[in-house]
């Protein structure tokens, strides 16, 4: 024989901390742009080309695969950077390097024929919304309001001084 109780069976959510998230959305937009670039390559042509020497229109060289270097590392970094850095630095930075993603995921689609417009503003807008919700969580940081005392105690974040000090 079971007791039913009246109240629901609840899973419980802790909540997740704000770094935590961003660093979470980085590490996703990070596999999703690998997994694009590896399912590019199942393109027709592309890796003859790749073969050849070219990238789109552009020769393989050192200069283009640093660029690609930095393209990649930026947000492989930003998984880290958001774990890591201060609040307020952390919100900016995010803010900063998410907003300028946006047009380096949308020029992805630079060249493409219409016959691959679907499959490259699927995975543009999917990037995009990973942005966006990078942008809106770092937007709307929460904002912590500390008591009067706390405030009078922390002499506006200066470190207690003995008067050899002063």
């Amino acid at each position: 024989m079971t007791i039913r109780t009246n109240t629901p069976n609840l899973l419980d959510n802790p909540p997740v901390p704000l770094p935590a998230k961003l660093a979470a959305a980085w590490t996703s937009l990070m596999f999703f742009v690998i997994y694009i670039d590896y399912f590019h390559l199942y393109q027709p042509g592309v890796i003859d080309q790749i073969r050849s020497g070219g990238i789109f229109e552009f020769d393989i060289t050192p200069t283009l695969m640093t660029i690609f270097v930095v393209v990649i590392g930026i947000p492989a970094l930003m998984v880290m950077l958001s774990m890591a850095l201060p609040a307020r630095v952390n919100r900016t930075t995010n803010l900063v390097v998410a907003s300028l993603y946006i047009p380096v995921m949308v020029f992805n689609a630079a060249g493409a024929s219409a016959d691959w417009a679907f499959y490259y503003g699927l995975h543009i807008g999917i990037e995009v919304l990973i942005l966006a919700f990078i942008l809106r969580s770092a937007w709307t940081w929460p904002r912590r309001t500390a008591s009067p005392a706390a405030l009078a105690a922390s002499l506006d974040g200066e470190p207690l001084r003995t008067p050899q000090q002063a």
